[in-house]
Order: C-alpha cells, then sequence, then structure tokens
C-alpha cells in the first residue's frame, strides 16, 4: 500500500547542499511492524517525516495506494496526515495546555466530526491504552509512559492506516518501553507501523521486519516486499481537513489561560487607546446630548415665529449697514447729515408686510416630514381668554387678561411697561413637558379645563404671579405704586401657600360674548356691571389647577415662561363656543347689519331737509324741546334769516343714524377666529439642525409660492446662536485623531506578542501540521488569538471607561451642577470593541502568516 522509488532529499546548508536520502526505495505491507535502524545522520527520521507527509521529497516518488504523490496539493498532503497517518513522537509532542481528552480529540476536530462523536472515540482511545481514568488531566500531570500513551491515542483515534513512531520509548525506561512496544505490536495485527528506533533489541523482538539505513541508502532488508496486487487497491476516500474556528478559539484561549497575568497586561495595553477614544466619546456624547437639551429647552422657548403681520428685521438691519456705508463724497471743510432717520422709516414701511397664514398652515399640515422636525407647531389666535376667579363673593376679579400692572406703571409715568402675561400656552407635547419638567404635586394637565402652576427649582414664583392667580388683590398694587410716588419705603412680604392652596384654585372662563346681554333695542355691553358678571360666571366653564410643576434638574429652560400653563385645547374650546355663540350667529346671520345698534354698515340714502320735514322731526320732540325749537325758529324767521340757513341748522338732525362699526370690526370685538386663519404660527424645531431644516422648507414653499403668499419672518434664533455641535464635534475628531495613535501603538504591540506567541507556539504548530492541519487551520489559530486578546481589550477598555465616566460626571456635577455630562453611547461601545478588535486582527496578520508557513518537521524539533 505504500511504496518509495528512488526518493532523494536534498537540504541547502548555507552554500552547501547536504543530501540526506540518496535514491530509496522500499514497498511496505498493509499489515507490518517495521522497524528502521541506523547511525545517527543516516536519514531514518527524514525518511520518516516524507512517508508522514511533513516533509517533502527532492526527487523520485511516493505512492499511496497506488496513487503517486507528485501532484498532491498541500491540502491532499493536510488530508493525507490528518486520515491516513498517525504520528508517535519520542518527546511525545502534546499540547501542555489542553487536556488529554482534548489532545485526542484534536485531529477528530480537523475532520469534521460532531462533538459527541468525536468524545466517545476519543475516551474509546485512550481506554484502549489504559487511560480511561486520566480523561481530564494536563500533560504535566502524566508520567512519562501515560503522557506516551496519549500520543498513541492520539495517532489512532482517526484509524489511521500507517502509524509513524520516531523513537517512541527513547524517553523510557525499560520496564515502560516494553509496555509501549507491547501496544504498538498489538497495533500492527491491523496497521502498517514503521518505527524509527536506536535499539535494536527492541526491534529484534517486536518487529516483523528490520530495515537498516547508512548515509542515506538501505543497506539491508529482513523481509522486502514487492505486492502488485495490494497496490492495485484504491485507496481509502479522505475528505479535506477544516478546523473550524470554535476549536481555534479554544485553543487560543486555552493557551491564553495559561498565561493569565501576560494575557491581563497585554489586553490592558491594548485597551489604553480604546479608553481614550471612549472617554472623548463619552464627553462628547454627554456634551452634545446637554447641548441638544439646550437646543430642545431654548428652542421651546425661541421658536420660529411667524405673526399675520410682520417687520423683516434681519432684511431691515441689514439694508441700513448697508446704507451706511454708502456715502457720497465730499470735502471735509463743512458739517453735512446723512438721512438716518428717513432711511429707518422707509426701511420699516418697506418691510411690514402681510403674511397668508392660511396657506401657510395648510402647507405646514400637508407636510409629513414637518412632524419628525419639530417638537411642537403652535397656532396662535387674536380671540381673547377671559379668566375670573371663581370665587365672586367679596368681588369679581379678573385674572387674565390682567391690565392692572399696565395701568398702574402708565399712572407712575412709565407706560411702556406692564405687559407682563402669567397664562401662558404649554406645548402640545407631553414628552417634550416630561423631559422639561417634574410633578411636584397633583399631575400634568389632560383635558381642556385644567391648567398647572410653574415653579421655579426652587418652588418660587415671583408675586407678580399671585395677581394672575388670584391670591392678591391688584388693588394692593395700585397702593404700593401711589407710595413710591410719594417717597414713602415700601416693604415687599413673602408669602407661602401649601400645594393643596395651590390645587384647590378654581377659574372661570367667560367668552367674549358672554359680556353683552340681548334687550328689546339690541345686544347691550355689560362688562362694568358686576352683578350681570356674577351671574354668568355662575354658569361659564370652571377652569382647575390640577398640578405643580418645577424644572427638572437636566432642563436647562422651559417651554413656558409664566407661571400658569394651560394646554392648547383651551383656546380651541374657547374659539368653537364664541363661533357657536347667539351674538355671533345673529351677526354673521344678517352681515350688513350692526346688531349691537341695530345701523346698517352701508351708508344711508340722504334725507332732503325742507321744512315739512323739520316740522315733522319738531313734531317727534319732548313738548318743552318743540317750544323752544319753534320759538327759535320764529324769531329768525321775524328777523330776515334765510330760509336755507335755518334748514342747514337741522341737516344733521335729519340725517338717517350712521355706525362706525364694520362686521370685521364686530366680529373681532365678539372673539370670533377662523381656526384655519391663525394670527401667528410658532414651529419648535427639536435642533438647530431641524430649524435648517425648517428654514429650508420655507424658502422652498415660498419659491413654489405666490408673491402675496410667500411668508416673512425674523429668525431670532440664527440672529443670536450659532452651531455650537459643529465646534464641539471638530474638538472631539481632533482628540480622536490624537489618541488613535495611542490605538495603533498599542495594537502594533500586540502584533509583536503575537509574534512573541508563534515562537512560544511552535512545536505547537508542528503537532497541528502533524495531524493534517493546514496553514490556512493555522492562521485561524492565531487569528482567534488576537481577536480574542482584542475583544478583552475592548470590554476591558468600556468597563474602566463607564468606571471612570460615573466618576467624571460625579466632579463634573459638583463643579458645573451638569449631570450626565460623561456619557458613553451604547452603540460607541459597540464600535469600539469591534475596532479593536478589527486593529488586533489586523496587527496579528503578518505573525499568523508567519506562523502559518513555518516548517512542520523544523516545529516539531523546536523545545
Amino acid at each position: 500500500m505504500l511504496k518509495l522509488t528512488n526518493i532523494t532529499k536534498n537540504y541547502v546548508a548555507g552554500d552547501s547542499t547536504v543530501t540526506a536520502l540518496r535514491g530509496v526505495s522500499i514497498e511496505f505491507r498493509r499489515c507490518e511492524f517495521v522497524s528502521i535502524l541506523g547511525p545517527s545522520g543516516c536519514g531514518k527520521t527524514t525518511l520518516l517525516n516524507l512517508i508522514g507527509g511533513l516533509d517533502r521529497y527532492t526527487a523520485g516518488d511516493l505512492e499511496i495506494a497506488g496513487r503517486s504523490t507528485k501532484e498532491f496539493s498541500d491540502k491532499d498532503w493536510d488530508a493525507y496526515r490528518n486520515h491516513s497517518v498517525g504520528f508517535v513522537f519520542q518527546s511525545y509532542n502534546l499540547i501542555p495546555h489542553q487536556s488529554v481528552l482534548a489532545n485526542v480529540e484534536l485531529a477528530l476536530t480537523l475532520s469534521g466530526v460532531s462533538r459527541a462523536e468525536r468524545r466517545r472515540r476519543a475516551a474509546e482511545a485512550l481506554e484502549s491504552v489504559g487511560l480511561g481514568d486520566q480523561l481530564h488531566k494536563r500533560p504535566n500531570q502524566l508520567s512519562g509512559g501515560q503522557m506516551q500513551r496519549v500520543a498513541i491515542a492520539r495517532a489512532l483515534v482517526n484509524d489511521p492506516e500507517i502509524l509513524l513512531a520516531d523513537e517512541p520509548t527513547g524517553a523510557l525506561d525499560s520496564a515502560t518501553s516494553v509496555q509501549i512496544m507491547e501496544i504498538l505490536k498489538k497495533i500492527s495485527r491491523e496497521r502498517l507501523i514503521i518505527m524509527v528506533t536506536h535499539n535494536p533489541d527492541l526491534a529484534a523482538q517486536y518487529s516483523t521486519r528490520i530495515v537498516r539505513l547508512l548515509d542515506g541508502q538501505i543497506t539491508d532488508d529482513s523481509d522486502p516486499y514487492a505486492g502488485e496486487a495490494e497496490r492495485q487497491e484504491a485507496a481509502r476516500e479522505t475528505k479535506r481537513t477544516s478546523m473550524s474556528f470554535f476549536t481555534a478559539l479554544s485553543l487560543s484561549l486555552n493557551n491564553l489561560m495559561t498565561k493569565k497575568g501576560r494575557t491581563f497586561l497585554t489586553s490592558f495595553a491594548g485597551s489604553i487607546g480604546i479608553i481614550g477614544i471612549a472617554l472623548i466619546l463619552s464627553l462628547s456624547a454627554g456634551v452634545e446630548a446637554y447641548i441638544n437639551r439646550v437646543e430642545e429647552d431654548t428652542l421651546s422657548s425661541y421658536p420660529i415665529q411667524i405673526e399675520e403681520t410682520t417687520v423683516d428685521y434681519t432684511s431691515m438691519m441689514n439694508t441700513l449697514m448697508s446704507q451706511n456705508r454708502e456715502t457720497s463724497s465730499h470735502e471735509l471743510d463743512r458739517i453735512y447729515t446723512n438721512n438716518v432717520m428717513t432711511d429707518v422709516m422707509n426701511s420699516v414701511v418697506a418691510e411690514v408686510t402681510t403674511n397668508n397664514l392660511e396657506a401657510f398652515k395648510t402647507y405646514l399640515e400637508s407636510r409629513s416630514d414637518v412632524a419628525e422636525l419639530v417638537s411642537d407647531v403652535k397656532y396662535s389666535y387674536s380671540t381673547t381668554m377671559n379668566l375670573y376667579a371663581a370665587d365672586t363673593s367679596e368681588k369679581v376679579l379678573r385674572v387674565h387678561p390682567n391690565t392692572t400692572l399696565r395701568e398702574i406703571f402708565r399712572t407712575g409715568g412709565m407706560g411702556g411697561m406692564g405687559g407682563m402675561d402669567a397664562w401662558s400656552e404649554l406645548l402640545d407635547n407631553p414628552e417634550l413637558l416630561r423631559k422639561q419638567y417634574d410633578v411636584v404635586a397633583g399631575r400634568m394637565p389632560e383635558a381642556f379645563n385644567e391648567v398647572v402652576l410653574i415653579v421655579d427649582d426652587r418652588n418660587e414664583i415671583s408675586d407678580y404671579a399671585l395677581y394672575a392667580l388670584g391670591l392678591r388683590d391688584p388693588e394692593e398694587l395700585r397702593d404700593v405704586m401711589r407710595a413710591l410716588m410719594r417717597g414713602e419705603e415700601v416693604e415687599s412680604e413673602a408669602y407661602s401657600f401649601s400645594y393643596y392652596e395651590i390645587l384647590s384654585l378654581r377659574y372661570r372662563l367667560l367668552l367674549n360674548t358672554d359680556y353683552f346681554e340681548k334687550t328689546e333695542d339690541g345686544w347691550t355691553d355689560r362688562s362694568e356691571d358686576d352683578e350681570y358678571l356674577r351671574a354668568r360666571l355662575a354658569d361659564a366653564q370652571e377652569i382647575s389647577v390640577v398640578g405643580i410643576l418645577r424644572p427638572s434638574a437636566d432642563s436647562n429652560t422651559g417651554a413656558v415662561r409664566g407661571s400658569i400653563g394651560y394646554l392648547p385645547s383651551l383656546m380651541t374650546t374657547l374659539i368653537e363656543r364664541v363661533n357657536d355663540s347667539e351674538l355671533v350667529r345673529e351677526q354673521k346671520a344678517h352681515a350688513d347689519v350692526d346688531v349691537f345698534t341695530g345701523i346698517s354698515f352701508a351708508d344711508p340714502e340722504p334725507v332732503e331737509v325742507t321744512m315739512k320735514a323739520v316740522e315733522a322731526y319738531l313734531a317727534a320732540l319732548p313738548e318743552a324741546e318743540r317750544t323752544q325749537y319753534t320759538a327759535g325758529i320764529a324769531q329768525m324767521q321775524a328777523a330776515g334769516v334765510p330760509e336755507e340757513r335755518i334748514l342747514a341748522m337741522f341737516h344733521d338732525a335729519l340725517q338717517p343714524p350712521k355706525t362706525d362699526a364694520t362686521y370685521e370690526g364686530n366680529l373681532r370685538r365678539m372673539g370670533v377666529s377662523d381656526l384655519a386663519k391663525p394670527s401667528s404660527i410658532r414651529i419648535y424645531p427639536k435642533d438647530f439642525e431641524a430649524k435648517e431644516t425648517l428654514s429650508e422648507l420655507i424658502r422652498a414653499y415660498n419659491a413654489s409660492a405666490e408673491e402675496a403668499d410667500r411668508i416673512q419672518y425674523t429668525d431670532y434664533i440664527g440672529l443670536l446662536l450659532s452651531s455650537v455641535t459643529t465646534v464641539i464635534n471638530a474638538i472631539s475628531y481632533i482628540l480622536i485623531a490624537f489618541v488613535a495613535i495611542s490605538l495603533v501603538v498599542s495594537s502594533i504591540m500586540i502584533g509583536i506578542i503575537t509574534y512573541i506567541s508563534v515562537l512560544e507556539r511552535t512545536k505547537e504548530i508542528g503537532i497541528l501540521r502533524a495531524i493534517g492541519a493546514s496553514k490556512r487551520d493555522i492562521s485561524r489559530v492565531f487569528n482567534a488569538e488576537t481577536l480574542t486578546v482584542g475583544f478583552v481589550a475592548g470590554m476591558l477598555g468600556i468597563g474602566i471607561t463607564v468606571v471612570l465616566d460615573i466618576l467624571a460626571s460625579a466632579i463634573l456635577k459638583h463643579i458645573t451642577d451638569i449631570g450626565g455630562l460623561a456619557s458613553l453611547p451604547v452603540a460607541g461601545a459597540v464600535v469600539l470593541v469591534l475596532i479593536s478588535m478589527l486593529l488586533t486582527y489586523i496587527a496579528g496578520l503578518i505573525p499568523a502568516k508567519i506562523a502559518a508557513r513555518k516548517d512542520p518537521v523544523v516545529a516539531l524539533r523546536t523545545e
């Protein structure tokens, strides 16, 4: 089954060539025990390595079951060593960091045998050599004889046709040598055993055939063989070998665990760069998250605001700046003027525009992408929300709109002040509100008739809010202002209220139309009649304070700058009820008549003034007044006053009444608004990037809209702020670039340590190649090792970073009072671990390739 024909093997040593085998020709039977004897250096081991496929012959041919090996590829030789040949070495060549069972299993893993099957076969092989009770020990826990038995079991586990033994008893005592030879003799009954030995006595006692070598040539063969018939038998079909990644990983893990200290230090060194980058990412992510919160909170206070009538201050300022630079040329011999005031007035008038908000609202609601860019879009209307304290037992107290402060400042000569409003509409974004505010007491508003009190981080509200809440009488402010105007010193008084007191507050909502009472003469304004108001308030919609909110710790500003917040649905409900009121329905039904006076909006036809008409007019007057007018006319006629002058005196009185009111003006007075036509639109972008996208969206709308429908607005945030995030990202990228150098250096270091591991595991490489591992399998073993080190380094770096983030966040919280400034994103952590593995893998490619190219014969000789 095995035939060597004129085999020659030359080695190149420097400038000279050494011939180890010189035309060796020999053939072996399928089952026999052949001992090869000869002095050291005669070529015995070289012959064994050639037969085992560990080395390649220079000339001649080696036939296996009738098949020439001249055209064998590396994969063919790997499969041959794994399936057809088993090696038993003098120095046992067991992998020290693997258990006895794992050492024996190893060859089966290359054959693709299932885990359960290879465990069973490995255990049976160990049982057959008397080591069934030593499965889980390491080789260094066994005696020499036991280790050689393990080597025999490993050689037999794949049921090879040929067993090659190189000095199997060379390191054993006599008694143990006999035991090993007995085992080999028993095996030779079923397969071919070729043994190289220096012991002629053992060879003579146990061998069935002795071949002697001298100077690379066969000098004697005790039982030569030429088996023509046997040689015609087909060789056993063998599958290609392949080591799975998990097998390679297991070998690497076991090796790394034998050097825990070095593995940890290597991983720690590799993690330094990861720690540096992870810390930068943590700070960058934390600061960016903080900036995003600031952006979201800031933009919730400073939205893109579009008014129905607006002035584009940005364009106006740019115009004025350019005009100021355009100066006429004149001599510096006199005082000249420039037309600043004229330019300002011209610019203001020129930049005043009316926006078609109805069309723009329709456009916004038709865009599905707007919802992804905004926290909320708020539509405001001109309808007045009239709120009164629910308790009217002492007085009727209107809390909103409250003009008391404006009146007081106007009385004190400060007419421009007092425009504060403590009632403000909340964003229609519950998620954002929950992020910005903590509920101190009660709950968030849910229905249109529920409001909340918003306090600051110290649970305080302004004293002005007390008047807006109806907790103090505005008349007290007038008394304070009078005292201050007299030069008296006024001491302020601090108040405090329990949560229960605040949550017990109730208000009543009056419509603008509720102020008018229908009488026989039309609709009468009763807004100054307290008794009438008490009656209307008793049946009015109740508004309740249901919660107290406080800005959350990580919120920088609130979406509401006032003290009392209400839902947008309150204004919507108010408008719907106003539009459905009897007064509004009557005015809309009689669009040509002023319902308050019964007079037509259109100018009436003038009445011709005649004496007959004057007499009719006088007849309708009370008697005393009629008598007075009649006497006066008689005197004028007696005095010769022309009739035209007398008639002119009664011209205006005889004309039908006219009204200065208009249909639109009456609707505004009633508080009528069209929900499709807001008076202003406030868009709250999620962040600055979204704001820029929305600005582009508005520009795109203007480009496609008719000139009359184009939107003009002032971008206050654009004038005040720039994109801070870009700066932070730029700084982060620069720092990461610097820290990445340490990551590259640590990766190179891991590559060097992997190369050291290759040197340390050279014999293991030879063992793996001897049992059929391919070059790619060897590369995979070391690639698995570098990936493992990279993974451990990455995880170690992430773990250390998390601890440092906690410390850094605590320190920064103490210094800046801002929490969460160091927070590593989960995605960033995963990417960094993958980067660590990738870099160590790349760094280990060269050492892994070096390992794969090692000569298995030389590797096996390494100590």
